[in-house]
């Protein structure tokens, strides 16, 4: 499966999506290359949320590895996603090219480092890994195949999934979200909101027993997505998605004019909530208009 990324997720095709190497082969050279940030955090997110699915072709059985292919730093928490991933059992191989930050790669892969990280200098050299990294996924594979460890699969359902999204109390610069939770409490759940039209996605991450959360700090008359993901120790339920814009800021009203004099004339207006300043600007009416 491959899924490509910027500020906004994309799957390219699923695990189920081709049978044969040939088929694979001839998808790649067909990819068209997605430019944009760089949003490792929402794109790990995404895998999970998306990918690593039994409809998407994941199978509980099978070993579940995802190869981070990355040429900048993130400009999210990828360490966070990461850590999530690596909760349930998903491995991480990290891949950086030019502009890609060490220190964050060997943060979001799986131990041993000296197996799961990888850097060049450029993207023709890629091919230079291709060998061992071969042989190393092959190996893992295997290894984690022989232990005798439970599969964590990725489940579905009221018994891990919260339900009834609620956004109220909708401001210029704030919202408030409610859930009903699930029939079995996480231990956690992360909260992720963003512009979808583009802007960097924030965090939150509650405790399993909450189910509430007022988000603040927002931008005004923005269109919002939110996404509330229950985290368990061996399990990650589906995530609630919601949309909602904040309200646009208030405006002065009731302009009007008074004490007029040959140089000098009085404004007054009624106030716009939550305003601090007001910038007044004033200029001659153009030849032949009212004065």
């Amino acid at each position: 499966g491959l899924s490509q990324y910027s500020s906004d997720p994309h799957t390219e095709w699923d695990l189920s999506a081709y049978s044969t190497r040939e088929q694979l082969l001839e998808a790649v050279r067909n990819l068209r290359y997605k430019g944009g940030n760089t949003f490792t955090g929402l794109a790990l997110t995404h895998v999970l949320e998306q990918n690593l699915k039994p409809d998407a072709g994941a199978r509980l059985e099978a070993e579940k590895l995802v190869i981070l292919l990355t040429d900048g730093k993130s400009q999210d928490d990828a360490n966070l996603a990461a850590q999530t991933l690596k909760n349930l059992g998903i491995e991480i191989f990290a891949i950086g090219v030019k502009n890609a930050d060490e220190a964050e790669l060997r943060q979001v892969a799986s131990e041993p480092l000296e197996l799961t990280v990888y850097n060049v200098l450029d993207f023709p050299l890629l091919g230079s890994l291709v060998g061992k990294l071969t042989r190393v996924l092959c190996t893992r594979i295997k290894e984690r195949s022989h232990k005798e460890t439970t599969d964590t699969p990725v489940n579905t359902g009221p018994q891990l999934s919260p339900t009834d999204l609620k956004i109220s109390a909708v401001t210029s610069k704030s919202m408030h979200l409610a859930w009903s939770p699930p029939l079995r409490p996480p231990k956690k759940y992360r909260v992720v909101y963003y512009p979808s039209k583009g802007g960097t996605p924030k965090e939150v991450v509650l405790e399993g027993a909450e189910s509430s959360l007022q988000l603040s700090n927002l931008t005004s008359h923005t269109e919002y997505l939110v996404a509330v993901i229950p985290v368990y120790d061996s399990a990650a339920g589906d995530g609630l998605r919601g949309v909602t814009s904040t309200l646009p800021l208030s405006s002065p009203r009731s302009l009007r004019v008074s004490e007029l004099s040959h140089n000098s004339l009085r404004l007054s207006w009624e106030a716009a909530q939550g305003a601090t300043h007001y910038l007044v600007l004033c200029s001659a009416a153009p030849d032949g208009a009212e004065d």
